[in-house]
C-alpha cells in the first residue's frame, strides 16, 4: 500500500453497460449502491447451449448502443445501421440460468429487442433481465466498482508508440485523471471518496482477450495483452493488470469531475 494523502483525482468518465457485452453509455452522474449502479448490467444473453454471451463470443455485439431508464423501464438499442428499438420491458417466465458457474436468477425478456439481436449476432441467444444484476466475474468476491487512470492508459499506449489507449476498451466504471500511471495499484486496501460515496479497492483487474477490440467495431486491432506483458506481467492480485476493483464503503452520487480523493477511516461507535 503506497500513501495516498497526495492523491487528487477527478472522474474523467463514467461507463454502463445496461446489458452485458453490449456497447457503453456514459452518463453524466450515477448513484452507487452496496452493489454498485442500478441498472449496470442489467441485461444479459444466453446461447441455447446456456453458454454467456460476451464480447470473447462476439465482440461485434460492442458496436449496438444501449440505453436504460430503470425507474421507467425503457430499454432502447440502436444498431450501426442507425435503426433503434425502444419501448417498455415486459418480463416474462424465470429461466433457470447459470452466471459464471453461479445459479443466476432471471426472466425472459418480451419484445423485439431479442429477435433483432439474433439477427445482428447470426446465432440464437437468449436476452434476459437479471434479478440482481448481471455482473462481472469479480463481483462474486466483492468488487462492484472498478476504476482507472487516464495516465495508465497513456502509459499503455507509450508501449505501442501511440496516443491514450481509449479507456472503453477496458469498460471499467470510472475513468479518473490527476494521478500518476497505475497510481491506483498502491490504493488497494485504502479507503478513496469518489464525489459523495466511499471505495475500498480490493484487488487489480486482469484484462482478458476482449480488451483487444475496437470499441466502435468489435474488431480486434491492438494486443493490449502483450503490451501489458511486456512491462507489468504481475499485478497485485491478478496478471496482465490494469485498473482496480473496489467494494462500496459508503453508498453515494459520483458525478464527472467529482473528486477522488483519500477518505478518512470509518469511525467505529
Amino acid at each position: 500500500m503506497v500513501d495516498t494523502a497526495a492523491m487528487n483525482g477527478r472522474v474523467t468518465r463514467v461507463s454502463i453497460a445496461p446489458v452485458k457485452s453490449l456497447g457503453l453509455s456514459h452518463p453524466e452522474t450515477v448513484e452507487l449502491t452496496p452493489s454498485g449502479v442500478v441498472g449496470d448490467r442489467r441485461f444479459w444473453m444466453i446461447t441455447d447451449e446456456g453458454r454467456l454471451v460476451n464480447g470473447k463470443l462476439c465482440p461485434e455485439l460492442m458496436q449496438i448502443h444501449t440505453t436504460w431508464d430503470e425507474a421507467a423501464g425503457r430499454l432502447s438499442l440502436r444498431f450501426p445501421d442507425g435503426s433503434e428499438l425502444a419501448g417498455a420491458v415486459e418480463l416474462g417466465d424465470p429461466v433457470e440460468a447459470q452466471l459464471y458457474g453461479e445459479p443466476h436468477p432471471s426472466r425472459r425478456v418480451i419484445g423485439p429487442w431479442q429477435d433483432a439481436l439474433v439477427r445482428f449476432a447470426g446465432f440464437p441467444l437468449t436476452l434476459l433481465w437479471s434479478e440482481r444484476g448481471a455482473v462481472d466475474r469479480g463481483s462474486d468476491r466483492g468488487g462492484w466498482v472498478s476504476i482507472v487512470s487516464r495516465a495508465s492508459l497513456e502509459r499503455l499506449g507509450d508501449e505501442v508508440g501511440r496516443p491514450p489507449v481509449d479507456g472503453r476498451r477496458f469498460r471499467m466504471l470510472f475513468e479518473i485523471d490527476g494521478v500518476e500511471a497505475h497510481e491506483e495499484d498502491g490504493w488497494i486496501g485504502s479507503r478513496v471518496a469518489i464525489g459523495d460515496a466511499v471505495v475500498v479497492p480490493i484487488g487489480d483487474v486482469g484484462r482478458c482477450v476482449v480488451t483487444t477490440c475496437d470499441p466502435d467495431t468489435g474488431i480486434s486491432d491492438l494486443d493490449t495483452l502483450k503490451l501489458l506483458a511486456g512491462y507489468r506481467p504481475e499485478g497485485v492480485t491478478e496478471p496482465l493488470p490494469l485498473g482496480v476493483y473496489c467494494d462500496v464503503a459508503v453508498p453515494g452520487r459520483v458525478r464527472v469531475g467529482d473528486a477522488v480523493q483519500p477518505a478518512p477511516l470509518a469511525v467505529r461507535t
